[in-house]
């Protein structure tokens, strides 16, 4: 499993470059896709009190010990494929062995929701109420009717 957590980044900025980075991290790393995952912390970088978000990102990379050998092309990689989304990026690799990750899936549901596993929960409306129009109403009726005895 490789982790990208990005430092410095807008959460949906992250989103997109995680969506068009994966395969071709994937491919470097000889992995699945599903092996590759990206973390955006609700974050700012900070330099001597000023704010360097979007100019100064910092991305950690979290592999097992066995990736060292792709370490200079993923970073030629990253830095390259952010590009001026960010003006200056620093990378930084951390390796561990392969015996000290755990990992627990639920194989009764899929392993990352996905725009084919993705519920789409529709809001009703009263028939009577416009489209967009909020129901300001108190309810006045028995909300444990028929759950209390």
């Amino acid at each position: 499993m490789i982790t990208v957590i990005i430092y410095g980044l807008d959460q949906f900025v992250v989103g997109r470059l995680s969506r068009e980075l994966t395969p071709n991290l994937a491919k470097l790393y000889e992995l699945k896709e599903e092996e590759i995952i990206f973390v955006a912390p609700q974050n700012m970088v900070f330099h001597n009190g000023v704010e360097q978000t979007s100019w100064n990102i910092l991305i950690h990379v979290h592999a097992p010990k066995m990736s060292v050998m792709v370490q200079d092309e993923v970073a030629q990689f990253l830095t390259e494929a952010i590009g001026e989304i960010a003006i200056h990026k620093t990378i930084e690799f951390y390796y561990y062995d392969k015996e000290d990750r755990y990992q627990v899936l639920n194989n009764d549901y899929p392993r990352f929701i996905s725009e084919e596993n993705l519920v789409d929960v529709e809001q009703e409306y009263d028939e009577e109420m416009e489209e967009g129009e909020e129901d300001d109403q108190v309810y006045t009726g028995d909300i444990f009717k028929g759950v209390l005895k």
